[in-house]
């Protein structure tokens, strides 16, 4: 596609970027001649050794499916039984964009909602709903897992320092902690911390390490710091039809990704561009910037001049009845161009 072709102003989501030249470079050498099949490739033995380094965490296991919903459901399913409760924020991703993936996968748990502000659990809130969980009581769903996002669906960011709190708070009741990180990356570069400090060192049991929105084809890595958990995580795959035959091209890609710090190179990419919309945005941002991520409220005739203009993006449910204002979701990716966002910037003013 010729560059005067390509969408300008394209803000709908970071997981309808293309894929950087790096990881189709990477698919078309896994193409060459034959390799076994089911993850047994030997790219997923190299891949799992390098994600054991990048998390210093030697006995991690991981799995690899083609999309986040099937890494968080399958996730979760290992992690509660059908009659258990998982702890999430109103907003969470498992609760609002899922279509009951969870509830199917786990065959019937329960989501339980805590509240809290931007997107983020409080943790107040989590220990007032686990103290009347019923806990015990037969009538009730038991208590099972927490389960957090991180850049959470309002695009604000878990620190290490709250994530560590909340993982507390379950792991005093004995609940296990999943962490979607779908954005994961974004979220690290953005904290400064290594991934080690933002998943196991704070209490994080299962996280699903996100790729398809950082660049990827579609990869998630679902990584279990307990080894003990893995082998019931592989039957349930296998049972909801995500094993995948041709294995080799998916490790390929996510081997290539974190190769040379490409994860992190993307994300920080994404992440600027975001810095440089929030920039512009001043005054009109619903909440704080975590990531790469923003919600904006806009004037209806700015959006109409920015529509108008070519610029793309979601309107969000809130302020859809108000005859003034909508609100506005903005998510920049690793192919975002600085030019894109300064023209939409002026089509503001």
């Amino acid at each position: 596609m010729a560059r005067d072709s390509v969408p300008r102003m394209y803000f709908a989501s970071d997981n309808t970027s293309g894929l950087p030249g790096p990881i189709l470079d990477a698919i078309t050498r896994a193409n060459e001649g034959y390799a076994s099949g089911y993850g047994t490739d030997p790219l997923m033995d190299t891949l799992r050794a390098r994600i054991r380094d990048l998390f210093e965490a030697p006995q991690a296991e991981v799995m690899l499916v083609t999309t986040g919903t099937a890494a968080n459901a399958l996730a979760l399913a290992t992690l509660c039984p059908p009659w258990g409760a998982i702890y999430c924020q109103d907003l969470a991703h498992i609760e609002v964009d899922e279509c009951g993936a969870p509830e199917f996968y786990t065959g019937g748990a329960k989501l339980v909602h805590v509240t809290g502000p931007d997107g983020k659990i409080d943790a107040q809130a989590l220990r007032d709903t686990l103290t009347r969980s019923g806990h015990g009581v037969v009538h009730a769903v038991q208590p099972a897992a927490l389960s957090l996002t991180n850049l959470t669906e309002c695009g604000t960011r878990y620190s290490v320092a709250e994530i560590t709190e909340l993982a507390q708070i379950a792991h005093d009741h004995g609940l296990p902690v999943h962490l979607d990180g779908a954005r994961f990356v974004n979220a690290l570069v953005a904290e400064g911390c290594t991934p080690a400090e933002m998943s196991w060192r704070a209490g994080v049991d299962v996280l699903v390490l996100g790729g398809t929105k950082n660049g990827l084809m579609g990869v998630e890595a679902v990584i279990f710091f307990d080894p003990a958990r893995y082998w019931e995580a592989q039957l349930r795959r296998k049972r909801a039809g995500h094993l995948w035959s041709k294995h080799r091209f998916l490790s390929a890609q996510m081997l290539a990704w974190i190769e040379a710090g490409l994860w992190r190179d993307l994300a920080h990419h994404a992440n600027e561009m975001a810095a440089r919309l929030e920039a512009g945005l001043a005054g009109r941002l619903m909440f704080p910037r975590g990531g790469n991520m923003l919600f904006a409220t806009l004037p209806r005739d700015t959006h109409a001049r920015l529509q108008a203009a070519g610029a793309q993006y979601f309107l969000w449910p809130d302020h859809q009845n108000d005859p003034e204002t909508v609100s506005a979701r903005l998510v920049t990716s690793w192919s975002t161009r600085a030019e894109d966002v300064d023209q939409f910037l002026s089509l503001l003013e």
